[in-house]
């Protein structure tokens, strides 16, 4: 079932949208201010975003630019401004659609449905690995905890994939080097460990209570269980 976070701070609207998708099969959440919706994005596993502009604590304008800095996902703003210089500073901005207040109801869940479809081609017919929450997507060179972006680099997304590919499997530093970087491996140990921290790094940025890759003492790195 897709999670949509519903970012409205009129109750009756987003109880009306919330029963709306409801009733469609989706799940949604209700934030109430900007402020909450940044606080709830974070925890993952939202499909879409419904994105109202006028909001308490920080504007949709922000809320909408913090989204695309850090998520993937799509976005709709709902918008009472029509004039075309803001509907193109919104398309513009990050945004994938936008519907006008008042909208018909069966125009807003035929746009979600456009939107998910154009995603789900992504989650589920290219070859993406995925362990203990992390999704890799290969066309992007790049990791996903809970749909936020680690921002990887190429060495460190081909350090992860190897590993992701064989999680049970110990890595010896011999055999990142020569798989990786496609060379002998020489005994640097330390273009190794820098590049396994720096990975380490942004994943416990995402989630820090969570161990990704695990030490083995003398002999090297494995995905942790």
């Amino acid at each position: 079932m897709d999670k949509i976070l519903v970012i409205e701070d009129d109750i009756y609207i987003s109880e009306m949208l919330c029963a709306l998708l409801k009733q469609s099969g989706y799940a949604p959440v209700a934030a109430y201010s900007g402020t909450e919706a940044l606080l709830l994005l974070p925890q993952g596993g939202f499909s879409l975003v419904l994105l109202d502009l006028m909001l308490p604590g920080k504007p949709g304008e922000e809320v909408l630019a913090e989204i695309r800095a850090r998520l993937s996902l799509p976005v709709i703003v709902l918008t009472a401004r029509t004039d075309k210089e803001t509907t193109t500073q919104l398309l513009r901005s990050g945004a994938d659609d936008y519907l006008a207040k008042p909208f018909d109801n069966d125009e807003l869940l035929a746009r979600i449905d456009v939107q998910l479809r154009r995603t789900t081609p992504q989650k589920t017919n290219k070859a993406q690995l995925c362990h203990k929450g992390i999704t890799l997507d290969p066309d992007s060179f790049d990791a996903f905890i809970g749909g936020e972006r680690a921002g990887l680099s190429k060495r460190e997304f081909e350090i992860l994939q190897l590993m992701m590919s064989h999680p049970n499997k110990v890595f010896t530093k011999n055999n990142l080097y020569e798989s990786v970087w496609g060379g002998e491996f020489l005994g640097d140990d330390n273009t190794i460990n820098v590049h396994i921290s720096k990975l380490r790094g942004k994943l416990s940025a995402i989630s820090p209570d969570t161990e990704y890759i695990q030490t083995v003492w003398g002999i090297g790195f494995k995905m942790s269980e």
